[in-house]
């Protein structure tokens, strides 16, 4: 249930909207940026005066301790129109709890709920003229909590700032992807932070994930730190697997992100009488099923993908090739489903949208 207090958010707004220089139909992810930002810093062991302002730089510190210590998480949210034009948010207070969930491990502070939901829903009124209505578009949210002391020293920061901005988006992933199996480099281990939305997890993949790259796919699949034997998540997705009419996805645990992309596929295909198995899946199974043909689908979910169908699976110096994207059944019934709940073409029946 949504936290009804009234909190007081001091608004500046830009005297220059940019909008007029986007083009919409062209935009290079994550490179475009709406006109304003919202912002609360946490001080003297208190949440302050919330504020919207202007979307620009920031003035830090250069012994600031997020770029020392690594105390910093983010979340990933969209916002779309729907039928009659209005904005909507897809499951925010989903991100909200699991943004708590990162900053408990981090030795962060907690954000209120009606910090979040208030400033959330206030940041995407204001901005509203920038969300895309255009299909497979959104306006991408960034919300983020980074340590502010000045101060060089390994303790837990006192001071910290909780900034959401936004940017318009098209398709993350504009086709099917190629991915490598990766059984050298390790996102994450047990006891460790592999659950949270911490920045350096991001950080720690980026060598991994080029070094894939420039040998011509797209992204990795990671695979637990112990043996490399069980496929865990991909570098920006959730990952799910069909074998032989199976739908598979690999249980959670403290290595993997809990996914709200992947939670919602799985209630969706529950609610058309499709059943989903958690579990372990080993590296040998995957492979052994794309060699018997039985591989029917492979796909990751996130935010910024939300479904990313996978063309080719390479393991071993040997790629295997999945069956065209454009006949999948459970990939395509998810990004349909999902993609019409998230712009009300259809009923949401999960009560997961919130309209502004």
């Amino acid at each position: 249930m949504e936290n009804t207090t009234a909190i007081s958010i001091k608004i500046s707004k830009t005297p220059h909207s940019r909008i007029a220089e986007c083009d919409f139909d062209n935009i290079q992810f994550g490179t475009i940026f709406s006109d304003h930002m919202f912002r609360c810093d946490y001080e003297n062991g208190e949440w302050q005066q919330p504020k919207i302002l202007p979307y620009g730089p920031i003035t830090l510190a250069p012994s600031l301790s997020a770029l020392h210590y690594g105390q910093a998480i983010f979340e990933g949210m969209k916002a779309f129109k729907n039928q009659v034009n209005q904005p909507q948010l897809f499951r925010p207070l989903d991100n909200w709890k699991r943004l708590n969930v990162s900053a408990k491990r981090m030795a962060m502070p907690e954000v209120p709920e009606e910090i979040f939901m208030q400033g959330l829903k206030a940041l995407i009124d204001i901005d509203r003229n920038w969300i895309p209505t255009k299909e497979g578009s959104a306006l991408y949210i960034r919300p983020f909590l980074f340590a502010t002391d000045d101060f060089v020293g390994v303790r837990p920061s006192r001071n910290f700032s909780f900034i959401i901005f936004t940017c318009p988006v098209n398709s993350y992933y504009p086709k099917p992807i190629k991915v490598l199996i990766e059984e050298g480099y390790v996102r994450a281990s047990k006891g460790g932070v592999g659950f949270a939305k911490a920045a350096g997890n991001y950080g720690a993949s980026m060598l991994p994930t080029l070094e894939a790259q420039q040998k011509g796919f797209d992204q990795i699949i990671w695979t637990d730190g112990l043996s490399h034997a069980f496929v865990e998540e991909s570098g920006t997705t959730n990952l799910f697997f069909v074998i032989n009419g199976k739908v598979l996805t690999p249980n959670l645990h403290d290595t993997i992100l809990n996914g709200i992309t992947r939670d919602s596929c799985i209630k969706v295909l529950e609610h058309n009488g499709i059943a989903v198995e958690q579990r372990q899946i080993a590296v040998a199974e995957i492979i052994e099923a794309a060699e018997k043909g039985l591989l029917e689908d492979a796909f990751g979910t996130g935010t910024a993908a939300l479904i990313a169908k996978i063309d080719a699976i390479s393991f071993r110096d040997k790629t295997y090739q999945l069956p065209p994207a454009e006949g999948r059944k459970i990939s395509n019934l998810l990004y349909r489903q999902l993609e019409d709940i998230r712009t009300s073409a259809a009923e949401d029946p999960f009560g997961w949208v919130v309209t502004i």
